[in-house]
């Protein structure tokens, strides 16, 4: 399938979230599961790197299997993986400079070739800027100020994990995306991935 192009906004770091536990995958190594022939982290890759101006990778196992795909490699600062919101602040850590994080998972092989420039034109004084599609908001496919890693520190800290939750309580910009095809597919069981191979028929 021919990737699409785009334009790297100088400002936005990339950083594709791959540090979960897949258990509704049986606990496998989500975004190395093969779709079309290739591990599900690569298609993400190949849609994202050219949106941004620098790509990481969030993960806390397999960290040999990811760096063989040509990014670095960041692992969650805090213990027992708490979920992608730890990948966020991970990112944002990471990431040198004044600007944005974009986080995306690496489940969604379909995201949008405008992506970054659709949420950065949304985006404004906001402090997150999420997509949605279908009625339905997409908070870790979003873009995130830099300034909120020690607010991101401190939910983490209390036990707020949840990545919606805590995008709702900041200033909070939303682009809206089609949804049909959907371009945020998650591939979180068997099903949905058989549901992404036929994508590729």
């Amino acid at each position: 399938m021919a990737q699409p192009t785009a334009s790297p906004a100088a400002n936005v770091f990339g950083i594709v979230l791959a540090g979960g536990r897949g258990r509704r995958l049986g606990g496998v190594e989500k975004g190395l599961q093969l779709l079309s022939g290739r591990p599900l982290i690569a298609h993400v890759i190949d849609r994202i790197a050219p949106q941004v101006a620098v790509l990481g990778i969030n993960a806390n196992s397999a960290a040999a299997a990811y760096a063989a795909l040509g990014l670095p490699v960041v692992a969650d600062a805090l213990p027992d993986r708490p979920g992608p919101l730890a990948g966020v602040l991970a990112g944002l850590e990471w990431m040198r400079g004044p600007g944005w994080l974009l986080s995306v998972p690496c489940d969604a092989p379909f995201l949008p070739p405008d992506l970054v420039a659709r949420l950065l034109a949304t985006a404004g004084k906001a402090e997150v800027a999420c997509a949605a599609s279908g009625g339905r908001l997409h908070p870790v496919c979003a873009l995130w100020r830099r300034e909120l890693a020690p607010a991101l520190h401190a939910a983490l800290a209390a036990g707020r994990n949840g990545v919606e939750a805590f995008v709702r309580g900041r200033k909070l910009a939303v682009a809206e995306f089609a949804d049909d095809p959907d371009p945020f597919l998650n591939v979180n069981t068997p099903e949905d991935l058989a549901r992404a191979e036929g994508r590729f028929s």
